[in-house]
């Protein structure tokens, strides 16, 4: 029996140091140095290459590093009686709350235009709004988007949030189902995407959707790169139906350094921060999940595979 660690853009040494230094009589083993494929049934990983996991049958346990799956599910055929597991980390949460807020205030008070203009030497006040006249809209409320809608309906924001079943969350008006998400984005001036990312929203950020939005509007995607069709974007950004966008998550990471996006006046781009795994707490949900594997314990934090998270 082994810990195999399958790392894209993410250093591994890290967690192996940590994890044999918690699991001292543990066979931790960082790709491609395997000694016997056969023995590996715990795979912790990030992004890893498409199949890859073909080359380990006695899979039993793959435990994502991140809060999200679909790098897992998008890449691997997992056999039928294989759990996966993901990151559930209150400080990701509260990362992510307040990286959201910290650009939602941006952009309401000016500041990025004030940068703009002190470059310039140009002097020139703006009308602001009120934090009791802009509707944030959430999609997603699943325990992030849940807590981000909350903590802004705290701030006096009018809050707004979609999802694929029923929620119930104070100070939130909350829609579900597709006959409900046309409806929440109604009044929208800030639309935050923080789904999962499935078959059923993929490319959910379009031409169709962006374009029922005010043309005030501004989109921050703290999602998957895979929700945005970037070219609806940029064509809504060309011609003045959204007036910004805040990109953190890409379909191609790094984004390639010709990408339209880099160049463009409206969009601004954090290189997927928004909420950064602690090693340590992870780790910590990695090694209980290894040691109730070993005894035949409930694991914590399992994924629908039918539903994708």
């Amino acid at each position: 029996m082994s810990i195999l660690l399958i790392f894209e853009n993410k250093n591994p040494d890290p967690w192996y140091k940590l994890l044999k230094e918690k699991l001292p009589g543990g066979t931790i083993e960082v790709y491609p140095d395997v000694k016997d494929a056969s023995l590996v049934d715990f795979i912790v990983c990030w992004k890893p290459k498409k199949d890859i996991f073909n080359k380990y049958p006695n899979v039993k346990v793959v435990q994502s590093v991140g809060a999200s799956i679909d790098h897992i599910t998008n890449s691997q055929t997992l056999q039928p009686n294989t759990v996966v597991t993901r990151i559930v980390d209150t400080k990701l949460t509260q990362d992510m709350w307040e990286f959201l807020v910290a650009v939602v205030l941006g952009e309401l008070k000016n500041t990025s235009l004030y940068m703009a203009q002190q470059k310039e030497k140009k002097w020139k006040q703006h009308r602001y709004a009120s934090f009791k006249d802009v509707t944030v809209t959430i999609l997603g409320l699943g325990s992030i988007g849940g807590y981000v809608a909350q903590n802004f309906s705290d701030f006096g924001f009018k809050v707004k949030g979609w999802s694929n079943s029923k929620k119930q969350l104070s100070g939130v008006t909350s829609f579900h189902g597709k006959e409900g998400f046309k409806d929440c984005l109604r009044d929208t001036n800030f639309l935050i995407n923080l789904l999962p990312l499935t078959k059923d929203t993929r490319d959910i950020l379009n031409a169709d959707i962006l374009g029922s939005l005010a043309t005030s509007a501004f989109l921050i995607n703290v999602g998957r790169g895979e929700h945005l069709v970037e070219e609806d974007l940029l064509q809504l950004l060309n011609s003045s139906r959204l007036s910004g966008a805040l990109l953190d998550v890409f379909r191609e990471e790094p984004l390639p350094e010709k990408h339209p996006f880099w160049e463009h006046g409206k969009i601004k781009i954090t290189p997927h921060v928004a909420s950064l795994t602690n090693i340590e707490s992870a780790a910590e949900q990695v090694i209980e999940n290894y040691r109730n594997f070993l005894n035949k314990k409930t694991l914590v934090n399992v994924v629908s595979l039918k539903k994708g998270y």
